[in-house]
């Protein structure tokens, strides 16, 4: 099993940037299709970008060309690099690990806003 640990979100500013980590333990986040969800109070959490053992990379629409998923197997950790932030970014984003089963880290909360 794999134990994940977000870092990085914080207070910004509409047109920002913020870069979310992902540390994993325990195994490593090559084995794995590693994404990023986001979720805001009343809603249902949403995929935000993922990327595979294989190294495929799939993002929401609603962030294509703004954010970027990438992993380092090195240092065991995935990355969300977040560009041109927009108040409606707003959320607490998880990591998660998925193979047979699916992991989830407590998550981190980013704020948008002026």
């Amino acid at each position: 099993q794999v134990q994940l640990v977000e870092s990085g979100g914080g207070l910004v500013q509409p047109g920002g940037s913020l870069r979310l980590s992902c540390a994993a333990s325990g195994r490593s986040v090559g084995i794995y299709t590693m994404g990023w969800y986001r979720q805001v109070p009343g809603k249902q959490r949403e995929l935000v970008a993922a990327i595979t053992s294989g190294g495929y990379l799939n993002y929401a629409d609603f962030v294509k060309g703004r954010f970027t998923i990438s992993r380092d197997t090195v240092k065991n950790t995935v990355y969300l690099q977040m560009s041109s932030l927009k108040p409606e970014d707003t959320a607490v984003y998880y990591c998660n690990a998925k193979r047979s089963l699916d992991y989830w880290g407590k998550g981190t909360l980013v704020t948008v806003s002026s």
